[in-house]
C-alpha cells in the first residue's frame, strides 16, 4: 500500500484501531516502546503494546467504564500512561491528563469538572493528594495507582486498586467476556472525542479543548509526511503527558509512523539516556533549550582559559556561517572549512556528551524562544528549529523546513494546513486537525472560529518567503504612553538567554518607559556567587546582594543594546521569590499569567514609575503542604543607563 493510500485508510481509523493494525503488521518483530528502569532498557513490541492495552481496557470494563465516560490521569512518562489512555479510548471513553505537579485542590476541581469515575495516578504522592480531597469526589469510584512503592499500608482501602490488580481483573474479564474488547474497539469512530487537554489558563480558568481521533490522526499524518519519519525511528518522550506536545506525538505521530517511543528513567537522567538510544528527533519546550544553553555557557565560563577562548572562537565562526545560510547568502569556502574543523574539535564531542549527536531534527515550541538560543545551538551543528502551534490546533502545525531555517520565524505550515493573517494581524489556521470544541462551552467554541478558521489569539505576519513570524499574544501587545506598540515576549525571551536570568516579566502599558521584574537563576547565580566568595543563605538573600544586582544590570544592559529604543528597559527589580505555578503566577506549562502577576505585584511596579530607589514589600508564599507564609523585605529599584 502506497503512502497516499495508507493515509486515506488511516483517516477512517481511531487510535486503538491503528494500534491494533500495527500490532498485527509488526507483531513481535519491531519495538514499539522502550523504557529505562534500574539502568536497563526494557522493550515492548507492537504485539506487547496491543496486548497490554486490551488487558487494561478489560480491567476498566470490569470497573464499569462505559462509552461516553471521561477518565482523568495524573501520570509520568511511562508505558502505563500509553496503555491506560488508549485502553480508555478502546472503550469509547475520553481521557484528560493532569499535571503531576498540581496540588490536591487543583486535581479535585478538574476531576469533578468532568465527573471522572476512574482516576489513574502514578504513585503514593498522587494517591495522598486525592485521599486529602476524597469528600470532594463523590463521583469517583476507583483510583488506580501504577507504582506500588510505599503503598503497603493502603491495601485495605477499597477506593484504591493497583495497576497490577487491574491487569488481573482484566485477564479475568477477557476469559468471561470473549471478544468484548475487540467489539468495543470496532465501534469507535474517527469523530469520537479521544482526549481533552486543559488550555494554559494564562488569562483565567483553563478551558478543556476536545480533540477527536481524526484531529490527532490528521496532525500525525502531516508530521509523518513532511518529515519522512520511518518506522523504527527513535524519539524520547519527556514533556508532561498533560501537555499537547506529548499527546500529539504519543497518541498520534508514534502510532501513525510506527516510531519507537522511549521513556527516560528519571528527569535527571534524560541527557544520559539520550546517549543510550540516539533519538533521531526531539520536540520539547523552549525552557528545556534555554536551561541547556545556560548550563553550557556557565560550564564554558568555568573552563580553563584555552578551552574558553577556543569555544568562543568556534561559536563566532559557527554563528557567522548560520546567519549567512539563514539569509541565503554565500558562505566562503574558508568559513566552511574553519567551521568543519571547529565541529570536529569542539562541537561534536560536546554534542555527544549532551546526548544530542544523533538528532536529525530538534524542535522547540510552547512558548517564544530567543533567536539567540536557536543561533547558539545551530552554530554548534544541532538542527534546532522553532515551531508553532497551540492546544486548539492539536499541537504544532508550523515548522521550519531543513533547507531554509530562518532564526526569527516559525517556518511554514504543514502539508494539510492553511495559515492566513487577519486584518488585525491575528494568525488564523484551517485544518482538519483543529479541535472539536471546548467541553461544555458552546459560546467559547463559537468565538474560537471565524468563517471556519481557528483564531489563534496571536499576532503575526508572513514574510516574503512565506515564513510566519509571531509578534506575540494579541492581548499582550503593549502600547506605551506615546502609543508605540511592542511585544513583551520579544524582550523577555532575549533576557532569558542570559544564563543568570530564569524568568522575566516586562511592563509598560500606557507608561513612559519599559520596566521589568526578574527572577535570577538560583543554580547559575549561586555558582557565580560561590566563585566570587559571596556568602548567601536563601534565594531572597542571594537576589538582594549588591554584586548580583550589578551582574544582572550588565546582562540587561547587553540586551538593551540589541533592542530598538522603544523596547529598552529603563528600570528593573530582582524579585524576592521565584514565580511559581503553586502561587498561580505561572501556568503548569510555565507560562506567566500576566494579569495575575500585574495585580499581585502592582506596588512594586508602581514604585518603578515613581522615582523610588526601593520599595518595602510583604509577600505571601504558598508552601507545598498548603500553608501560607509571609515574607517582609525591601527591594531595590535598579536604573539602567
Amino acid at each position: 500500500m502506497g503512502k497516499t493510500e495508507k493515509n486515506t485508510a488511516d483517516q477512517k481509523l481511531t487510535l486503538p484501531q491503528l494500534l491494533m493494525a500495527n500490532a498485527e503488521n509488526y507483531g513481535d518483530s519491531q519495538t514499539a516502546i522502550r523504557e529505562k528502569a534500574y539502568g536497563i532498557w526494557q522493550k515492548y513490541s507492537w504485539a506487547d503494546y496491543g496486548r497490554y492495552v486490551k488487558i487494561t481496557a478489560a480491567g476498566f470494563a470490569s470497573l464499569n467504564l462505559k462509552r461516553g465516560d471521561h477518565i482523568c490521569m495524573v501520570v509520568h512518562n511511562h508505558p502505563e500512561w500509553l496503555f491506560s489512555e488508549i485502553a480508555a479510548h478502546s472503550l469509547g471513553a475520553t481521557t484528560l491528563n493532569l499535571f503531576t505537579s498540581s496540588i490536591a485542590d487543583e486535581l479535585a476541581f478538574s476531576i469533578k469538572r468532568i465527573n471522572s469515575p476512574i482516576v489513574v495516578v502514578q504513585d503514593q504522592e498522587q494517591v495522598d493528594k486525592l485521599l486529602e480531597v476524597k469528600e470532594k469526589l463523590p463521583q469517583t469510584k476507583k483510583i488506580v495507582y501504577i507504582d506500588p512503592t510505599g503503598m503497603t499500608s493502603y491495601q485495605d482501602d477499597p477506593w484504591l486498586i493497583s495497576y497490577a490488580e487491574l491487569l488481573q481483573e482484566g485477564e479475568k474479564f477477557i476469559r468471561d467476556n470473549a471478544g468484548y474488547i475487540e467489539r468495543e474497539i470496532e465501534k469507535g469512530k474517527p469523530e469520537d472525542i479521544a482526549v481533552m487537554i486543559q488550555t494554559s489558563g494564562t488569562t483565567g480558568l483553563p478551558k478543556l479543548a476536545m480533540l477527536s481521533h481524526r484531529n490527532l490522526m490528521t496532525m500525525a499524518k502531516q508530521w509523518q509526511n513532511d518529515l519522512s519519519i520511518k518506522p523504527g525511528e527513535n524519539w524520547l518522550s519527556m514533556s508532561p503527558p498533560a501537555w499537547i506536545v506529548d499527546q500529539m506525538w504519543g497518541m498520534g505521530v508514534s502510532l501513525e509512523s510506527a516510531m519507537v517511543m522511549n521513556f527516560a528513567e528519571t528527569e535527571e537522567t534524560v541527557l544520559e539516556d539520550f546517549r543510550d538510544i540516539g533519538p533521531s528527533m526531539i520536540i520539547t519546550s523552549s525552557r528545556f533549550w534555554e536551561d541547556m544553553a545556560s548550563r553550557i555557557r556557565v560550564k564554558i565560563s568555568d573552563a580553563g582559559w584555552v578551552k574558553n577562548k577556543l569555544f568562543h572562537l568556534a561559536e563566532s565562526i559557527g554563528k557567522n556561517v548560520v546567519e549567512k545560510q539563514s539569509h541565503k547568502q554565500n558562505v566562503p569556502f574558508y568559513s566552511k572549512a574553519l567551521n568543519q574543523l571547529m565541529s570536529v574539535l569542539i562541537y561534536r564531542p560536546l554534542l555527544d556528551r549532551l546526548g544530542c549527536s544523533h538528532f536529525r531534527s530538534a524542535f522547540t515550541g510552547g512558548h517564544p524562544i530567543s533567536p539567540d538560543v536557536i543561533l547558539f545551538f545551530r552554530a554548534m551543528g544541532l538542527n534546532l528549529k522553532q515551531c508553532y502551534g497551540l492546544t486548539e490546533s492539536c499541537g504544532i502545525f508550523q515548522i521550519q523546513p531543513d533547507d531554509e531555517v530562518k532564526l526569527e520565524t516559525v517556518g511554514k505550515p504543514l502539508c494539510m494546513t492553511e495559515v492566513q493573517i487577519a486584518d488585525d494581524q491575528e494568525v488564523l489556521v484551517k485544518s482538519e486537525a483543529n479541535f472539536s470544541g471546548y467541553h461544555n462551552d458552546y459560546q467559547s467554541t463559537q468565538n474560537a472560529f471565524e468563517n471556519g478558521w481557528l483564531k489563534t489569539g496571536d499576532a503575526g505576519y508572513i514574510d516574503g518567503d512565506g515564513h510566519l513570524l509571531i509578534i506575540g499574544r494579541k492581548e499582550d501587545i503593549i502600547r506605551n504612553k506615546s502609543g508605540e506598540a511592542f511585544s513583551p515576549d520579544f524582550i523577555e525571551t532575549r533576557l532569558k538567554f542570559s544564563p543568570y536570568i530564569k524568568e522575566a516579566v516586562t511592563f509598560g502599558e500606557a507608561r513612559p518607559y519599559i520596566t521589568a521584574m526578574i527572577n535570577i537563576d538560583l543554580a547559575n547565580v549561586g555558582n557565580w556567587a560561590e566563585d566570587k566568595m559571596i556568602p548567601y543563605t536563601t534565594y531572597m538573600d542571594l537576589a538582594q546582594q549588591q554584586a548580583v544586582e550589578e551582574l544582572i544590570l550588565k546582562e540587561v544592559t547587553a540586551v538593551n543594546e540589541q533592542l530598538p529604543e522603544v523596547m529598552k528597559i529603563k528600570k528593573f527589580v530582582l524579585l524576592y521569590k521565584l514565580l511559581d505555578a503553586d502561587d498561580e503566577e505561572l501556568t503548569r506549562t510555565g507560562k506567566v499569567r500576566r494579569r495575575f502577576v500585574y495585580g499581585l505585584y502592582l506596588k512594586i511596579i508602581e514604585a518603578m514609575y515613581n522615582n523610588r530607589k526601593n520599595v518595602e514589600v510583604t509577600g505571601k508564599v504558598k508552601y507545598r503542604d498548603g500553608r501560607i507564609g509571609e515574607i517582609e523585605t525591601t527591594i531595590n529599584i535598579i536604573n539602567v543607563n
